[in-house]
Protein backbone atom coordinates (compact mmCIF):
# COMPACT_ATOMS: atom_id res chain seq x y z
CA UNK A 1 0.00 0.00 0.00
CA UNK A 2 0.82 3.43 -0.57
CA UNK A 3 2.74 5.10 2.70
CA UNK A 4 2.37 8.81 3.06
CA UNK A 5 5.30 11.01 4.40
CA UNK A 6 2.98 12.80 7.45
CA UNK A 7 -0.30 11.13 9.06
CA UNK A 8 -2.56 12.53 11.25
CA UNK A 9 -2.59 11.97 15.18
CA UNK A 10 -4.20 13.19 18.52
CA UNK A 11 -2.04 13.78 21.27
CA UNK A 12 -1.58 16.47 24.13
CA UNK A 13 1.68 19.16 25.64
CA UNK A 14 -0.77 19.84 28.78
CA UNK A 15 -2.03 17.69 31.86
CA UNK A 16 -5.40 19.15 31.61
CA UNK A 17 -8.61 17.79 32.60
CA UNK A 18 -10.51 15.98 30.10
CA UNK A 19 -13.18 18.27 29.12
CA UNK A 20 -10.80 21.25 28.54
CA UNK A 21 -10.31 22.09 24.91
CA UNK A 22 -7.22 21.05 24.42
CA UNK A 23 -6.74 18.07 26.48
CA UNK A 24 -6.33 16.10 23.31
CA UNK A 25 -6.11 17.44 20.29
CA UNK A 26 -5.81 16.81 16.37
CA UNK A 27 -2.07 17.43 14.20
CA UNK A 28 -0.16 16.47 11.56
CA UNK A 29 3.14 15.07 12.05
CA UNK A 30 5.42 12.82 10.09
CA UNK A 31 5.67 9.14 10.22
CA UNK A 32 8.02 7.53 13.21
CA UNK A 33 11.38 6.83 12.07
CA UNK A 34 11.21 2.51 11.75
CA UNK A 35 14.66 1.15 13.25
CA UNK A 36 16.05 -2.30 12.24
CA UNK A 37 13.74 -4.34 14.58
CA UNK A 38 10.34 -2.88 14.23
CA UNK A 39 7.50 -2.80 12.41
CA UNK A 40 5.34 -0.01 10.72
CA UNK A 41 2.17 -0.59 10.86
CA UNK A 42 -1.27 1.36 9.47
CA UNK A 43 -3.67 1.20 12.66
CA UNK A 44 -6.83 -0.07 12.22
CA UNK A 45 -7.98 0.43 15.69
CA UNK A 46 -7.13 1.08 19.61
CA UNK A 47 -8.17 0.95 22.81
CA UNK A 48 -8.51 2.57 25.93
CA UNK A 49 -6.40 1.69 29.47
CA UNK A 50 -6.24 3.50 32.60
CA UNK A 51 -2.46 3.84 31.65
CA UNK A 52 -3.44 6.55 28.76
CA UNK A 53 -5.43 8.41 31.47
CA UNK A 54 -2.46 8.58 33.94
CA UNK A 55 0.24 9.32 31.68
CA UNK A 56 -2.64 12.21 30.18
CA UNK A 57 -3.11 14.03 33.70
CA UNK A 58 1.31 13.07 35.05
CA UNK A 59 3.53 13.89 31.85
CA UNK A 60 2.44 17.62 31.68
CA UNK A 61 1.58 18.88 35.09
CA UNK A 62 3.79 21.99 35.73
CA UNK A 63 5.25 22.43 32.40
CA UNK A 64 4.08 22.20 28.15
CA UNK A 65 5.88 19.72 25.78
CA UNK A 66 7.66 20.46 23.46
CA UNK A 67 5.95 17.99 21.39
CA UNK A 68 2.70 16.57 21.66
CA UNK A 69 2.61 12.97 23.42
CA UNK A 70 0.87 10.08 21.67
CA UNK A 71 -0.76 7.85 23.36
CA UNK A 72 -2.27 4.51 22.58
CA UNK A 73 -1.04 1.21 23.72
CA UNK A 74 -3.41 -1.74 22.57
CA UNK A 75 -3.44 -1.85 18.61
CA UNK A 76 -4.35 -4.05 15.74
CA UNK A 77 -3.16 -3.11 12.26
CA UNK A 78 -1.49 -4.05 9.04
CA UNK A 79 2.78 -4.62 8.69
CA UNK A 80 3.51 -1.80 5.68
CA UNK A 81 7.17 -1.56 6.60
CA UNK A 82 9.54 -3.75 8.18
CA UNK A 83 13.36 -3.13 9.78
CA UNK A 84 16.47 -4.97 8.83
CA UNK A 85 16.57 -7.83 11.85
CA UNK A 86 12.41 -8.68 12.12
CA UNK A 87 12.00 -11.99 11.73
CA UNK A 88 8.45 -13.86 11.24
CA UNK A 89 6.15 -11.04 9.96
CA UNK A 90 5.77 -9.89 6.18
CA UNK A 91 4.28 -6.58 4.89
CA UNK A 92 0.53 -7.24 4.77
CA UNK A 93 -0.16 -9.47 8.23
CA UNK A 94 -2.64 -8.44 10.63
CA UNK A 95 -1.13 -8.20 13.74
CA UNK A 96 -1.70 -7.20 17.48
CA UNK A 97 0.12 -5.62 20.72
CA UNK A 98 0.25 -3.53 23.35
CA UNK A 99 3.51 -0.97 22.11
CA UNK A 100 6.27 0.33 24.27
CA UNK A 101 5.22 3.66 26.86
CA UNK A 102 8.11 5.57 25.50
CA UNK A 103 7.46 5.79 21.85
CA UNK A 104 4.55 6.91 20.02
CA UNK A 105 1.39 5.17 20.66
CA UNK A 106 -1.44 4.11 18.45
CA UNK A 107 -3.30 7.29 18.63
CA UNK A 108 -2.58 7.95 14.87
CA UNK A 109 -2.49 6.63 11.63
CA UNK A 110 0.81 4.70 11.63
CA UNK A 111 2.82 3.73 14.54
CA UNK A 112 6.31 1.81 14.37
CA UNK A 113 6.28 -1.71 16.91
CA UNK A 114 9.22 -3.56 18.04
CA UNK A 115 8.60 -7.15 16.33
CA UNK A 116 9.50 -8.73 19.55
CA UNK A 117 6.40 -7.28 21.47
CA UNK A 118 3.91 -8.31 19.10
CA UNK A 119 2.18 -11.24 17.26
CA UNK A 120 -0.34 -11.96 14.41
CA UNK A 121 -3.70 -11.27 15.68
CA UNK A 122 -6.67 -13.60 16.36
CA UNK A 123 -8.18 -14.36 12.80
CA UNK A 124 -11.31 -15.02 14.51
CA UNK A 125 -11.81 -11.45 15.96
CA UNK A 126 -12.37 -8.45 14.52
CA UNK A 127 -10.01 -5.73 14.74
CA UNK A 128 -11.81 -3.85 17.61
CA UNK A 129 -12.48 -7.41 19.15
CA UNK A 130 -8.49 -7.79 19.26
CA UNK A 131 -7.63 -4.47 20.21
CA UNK A 132 -8.98 -4.70 23.51
CA UNK A 133 -6.78 -7.95 24.23
CA UNK A 134 -2.67 -7.21 24.01
CA UNK A 135 -2.34 -4.62 27.07
CA UNK A 136 -4.21 -6.45 30.11
CA UNK A 137 -3.77 -10.13 28.26
CA UNK A 138 0.28 -9.24 28.75
CA UNK A 139 -0.55 -7.97 32.12
CA UNK A 140 -2.37 -10.67 33.79
CA UNK A 141 -0.36 -13.25 31.98
CA UNK A 142 3.24 -11.70 33.46
CA UNK A 143 1.43 -11.66 36.92
CA UNK A 144 0.13 -14.92 37.02
CA UNK A 145 2.82 -16.98 35.64
CA UNK A 146 6.18 -14.77 35.94
CA UNK A 147 5.41 -12.55 39.48
CA UNK A 148 3.10 -14.83 41.55
CA UNK A 149 4.58 -17.82 39.68
CA UNK A 150 1.58 -19.88 39.89
CA UNK A 151 2.03 -23.74 38.49
CA UNK A 152 -0.34 -24.65 36.66
CA UNK A 153 -0.98 -28.01 37.96
CA UNK A 154 -1.27 -27.10 41.86
CA UNK A 155 -4.55 -27.22 43.32
CA UNK A 156 -4.55 -23.35 45.05
CA UNK A 157 -6.87 -20.10 45.48
CA UNK A 158 -7.17 -16.80 44.16
CA UNK A 159 -8.25 -13.76 44.69
CA UNK A 160 -8.54 -11.31 42.09
CA UNK A 161 -9.62 -7.60 43.17
CA UNK A 162 -11.52 -5.73 40.36
CA UNK A 163 -12.56 -8.24 38.44
CA UNK A 164 -14.73 -6.90 35.82
CA UNK A 165 -12.40 -4.27 34.60
CA UNK A 166 -9.97 -5.19 31.74
CA UNK A 167 -6.66 -7.06 33.30
CA UNK A 168 -9.27 -8.72 35.80
CA UNK A 169 -11.36 -9.66 33.14
CA UNK A 170 -8.47 -11.33 31.30
CA UNK A 171 -6.99 -12.87 34.67
CA UNK A 172 -9.89 -14.63 35.42
CA UNK A 173 -10.21 -16.53 32.15
CA UNK A 174 -6.14 -17.20 31.91
CA UNK A 175 -6.55 -18.60 35.63
CA UNK A 176 -9.47 -20.82 34.55
CA UNK A 177 -7.86 -21.98 31.10
CA UNK A 178 -4.58 -22.60 32.12
CA UNK A 179 -4.61 -23.44 35.57
CA UNK A 180 -6.30 -25.83 38.68
CA UNK A 181 -6.95 -22.33 40.67
CA UNK A 182 -10.25 -21.68 42.40
CA UNK A 183 -10.66 -17.95 41.46
CA UNK A 184 -12.75 -16.15 43.81
CA UNK A 185 -12.80 -12.29 41.92
CA UNK A 186 -14.89 -8.99 43.47
CA UNK A 187 -17.49 -7.33 42.09
CA UNK A 188 -19.88 -4.84 43.97
CA UNK A 189 -22.81 -3.86 41.40
CA UNK A 190 -25.54 -6.70 39.90
CA UNK A 191 -23.70 -5.98 36.06
CA UNK A 192 -20.13 -6.39 37.46
CA UNK A 193 -21.44 -9.31 39.33
CA UNK A 194 -22.52 -10.91 36.11
CA UNK A 195 -19.88 -10.16 34.45
CA UNK A 196 -17.25 -11.74 36.33
CA UNK A 197 -19.40 -14.97 36.74
CA UNK A 198 -19.24 -15.14 32.54
CA UNK A 199 -15.56 -14.61 32.58
CA UNK A 200 -15.60 -18.10 34.76
CA UNK A 201 -15.16 -16.95 38.22
CA UNK A 202 -15.91 -19.71 41.08
CA UNK A 203 -16.83 -17.03 43.75
CA UNK A 204 -17.79 -13.64 43.46
CA UNK A 205 -17.22 -11.17 46.49
CA UNK A 206 -18.04 -7.48 47.31
CA UNK A 207 -14.56 -5.65 47.32
CA UNK A 208 -16.67 -2.98 49.84
CA UNK A 209 -16.78 -5.77 52.94
CA UNK A 210 -13.73 -7.91 51.49
CA UNK A 211 -12.78 -10.11 54.79
CA UNK A 212 -16.17 -10.80 55.78
CA UNK A 213 -17.09 -10.96 52.07
CA UNK A 214 -14.75 -13.57 51.51
CA UNK A 215 -15.07 -15.35 54.78
CA UNK A 216 -18.76 -15.88 53.67
CA UNK A 217 -17.88 -18.08 50.93
CA UNK A 218 -16.21 -20.13 53.82
CA UNK A 219 -13.07 -19.79 52.30
CA UNK A 220 -10.50 -18.47 55.14
CA UNK A 221 -7.06 -17.73 53.45
CA UNK A 222 -6.10 -17.23 49.61
CA UNK A 223 -2.79 -18.06 48.50
CA UNK A 224 -2.67 -15.32 45.80
CA UNK A 225 -3.96 -12.00 45.49
CA UNK A 226 -3.95 -9.91 42.40
CA UNK A 227 -4.72 -6.27 42.92
CA UNK A 228 -6.06 -4.65 39.53
CA UNK A 229 -8.11 -2.00 42.20
CA UNK A 230 -6.49 -0.13 44.55
CA UNK A 231 -3.23 -1.39 46.49
CA UNK A 232 -3.22 0.93 49.57
CA UNK A 233 -6.78 0.53 50.02
CA UNK A 234 -6.89 -2.70 49.84
CA UNK A 235 -3.59 -3.63 51.77
CA UNK A 236 -5.00 -4.43 55.22
CA UNK A 237 -7.79 -6.72 54.06
CA UNK A 238 -4.84 -7.85 51.78
CA UNK A 239 -2.82 -8.79 54.72
CA UNK A 240 -5.60 -10.50 56.54
CA UNK A 241 -6.40 -12.88 53.84
CA UNK A 242 -3.60 -13.92 52.10
CA UNK A 243 -2.62 -17.31 53.52
CA UNK A 244 1.13 -18.19 55.07
CA UNK A 245 3.23 -18.32 52.28
CA UNK A 246 1.31 -16.77 50.16
CA UNK A 247 2.07 -14.23 47.30
CA UNK A 248 0.59 -10.79 46.53
CA UNK A 249 0.58 -8.79 43.44
CA UNK A 250 -0.69 -5.48 41.93
CA UNK A 251 -0.61 -3.39 39.49
CA UNK A 252 -2.06 -0.07 41.14
CA UNK A 253 0.62 2.40 42.42
CA UNK A 254 0.10 4.26 45.29
CA UNK A 255 1.41 7.51 47.80
CA UNK A 256 2.59 7.07 50.74
CA UNK A 257 3.59 3.83 52.61
CA UNK A 258 1.96 0.08 53.24
CA UNK A 259 2.84 -1.31 56.67
CA UNK A 260 5.04 -4.24 54.25
CA UNK A 261 6.48 -6.06 57.62
CA UNK A 262 2.79 -6.56 58.33
CA UNK A 263 3.49 -9.95 55.95
CA UNK A 264 6.64 -10.97 58.09
CA UNK A 265 4.66 -13.39 60.01
CA UNK A 266 2.65 -15.23 56.94
CA UNK A 267 6.45 -15.42 55.62
CA UNK A 268 4.31 -13.73 52.85
CA UNK A 269 5.48 -11.46 49.55
CA UNK A 270 4.49 -8.89 47.48
CA UNK A 271 5.14 -8.28 43.89
CA UNK A 272 4.71 -5.59 41.40
CA UNK A 273 3.46 -5.87 37.78
CA UNK A 274 4.33 -3.52 35.35
CA UNK A 275 3.39 -4.81 30.98
CA UNK A 276 6.14 -2.36 29.98
CA UNK A 277 9.25 -3.93 31.95
CA UNK A 278 10.48 -5.97 29.60
CA UNK A 279 10.05 -3.32 26.79
CA UNK A 280 11.41 -0.22 28.60
CA UNK A 281 14.75 -2.03 29.61
CA UNK A 282 15.11 -3.96 26.90
CA UNK A 283 15.11 -7.15 28.69
CA UNK A 284 16.88 -10.31 27.51
CA UNK A 285 13.30 -12.20 27.91
CA UNK A 286 11.79 -9.44 25.40
CA UNK A 287 10.36 -11.56 23.25
CA UNK A 288 8.72 -13.95 26.08
CA UNK A 289 5.85 -11.04 25.12
CA UNK A 290 5.47 -12.15 21.54
CA UNK A 291 5.38 -15.70 22.91
CA UNK A 292 2.23 -14.63 25.43
CA UNK A 293 0.43 -13.01 22.28
CA UNK A 294 0.89 -15.75 20.15
CA UNK A 295 -0.22 -18.36 22.81
CA UNK A 296 -3.57 -15.81 23.61
CA UNK A 297 -4.37 -15.91 20.01
CA UNK A 298 -4.10 -19.29 19.58
CA UNK A 299 -6.27 -19.76 22.54
CA UNK A 300 -8.92 -17.30 21.25
CA UNK A 301 -9.36 -18.77 17.96
CA UNK A 302 -9.80 -22.25 20.06
CA UNK A 303 -12.63 -20.69 22.05
CA UNK A 304 -11.02 -20.57 25.10
CA UNK A 305 -10.45 -16.68 25.62
CA UNK A 306 -13.20 -14.66 24.68
CA UNK A 307 -12.73 -11.30 23.80
CA UNK A 308 -13.75 -8.60 26.49
CA UNK A 309 -15.07 -6.16 24.31
CA UNK A 310 -17.69 -4.02 25.54
CA UNK A 311 -17.81 -0.94 23.67
CA UNK A 312 -16.70 0.32 20.63
CA UNK A 313 -16.44 3.98 19.94
CA UNK A 314 -16.06 4.92 16.19
CA UNK A 315 -13.30 7.25 14.39
CA UNK A 316 -9.58 8.57 14.70
CA UNK A 317 -10.61 12.40 15.96
CA UNK A 318 -9.90 14.18 19.40
CA UNK A 319 -13.93 14.16 20.23
CA UNK A 320 -13.91 9.87 20.35
CA UNK A 321 -10.55 10.24 22.24
CA UNK A 322 -12.01 12.19 24.83
CA UNK A 323 -15.52 10.40 25.73
CA UNK A 324 -12.69 7.67 25.72
CA UNK A 325 -10.78 8.72 28.32
CA UNK A 326 -13.86 10.51 30.13
CA UNK A 327 -15.50 6.70 30.33
CA UNK A 328 -12.00 4.89 31.61
CA UNK A 329 -11.67 8.04 34.53
CA UNK A 330 -15.16 7.14 35.79
CA UNK A 331 -13.55 3.83 36.95
CA UNK A 332 -17.17 2.31 36.51
CA UNK A 333 -16.92 0.46 33.11
CA UNK A 334 -17.22 -3.10 32.29
CA UNK A 335 -14.66 -4.96 30.51
CA UNK A 336 -13.34 -2.81 27.38
CA UNK A 337 -13.50 -0.24 25.16
CA UNK A 338 -12.34 -0.04 21.12
CA UNK A 339 -11.89 2.63 18.99
CA UNK A 340 -12.34 1.74 15.58
CA UNK A 341 -10.56 3.89 13.00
Amino acid sequence: MFVPSKMKAIGFTQSLVITEEDSLFEFETTLPELKDNDLLVKVNATSINPADAKIRIRNAKDKTLEKPKVLGYDAVGEVVEKGHNVEGFEVGDRIYYAGDVTRMGANAEFQVVDFRIASHAPTSLSDEAAAVMPLATLTAWEALFDRLRVRPDEKKSILIIGGAGGVGSIAIQLAKQLTNLTVIATASRPETEQWVKKMGADYVVNHRSLIKSVRDQSIQHVDYIFNVADTKGHWDSMVELIAPQGMICSIVEFNGGVDLSALQGKSAGFIWELMFTRSLFNTDDIQKQQSILFQVANLIDAGRIQSTLTTTLNGLNEETLKDAHQRIESSASIGKIAIKY
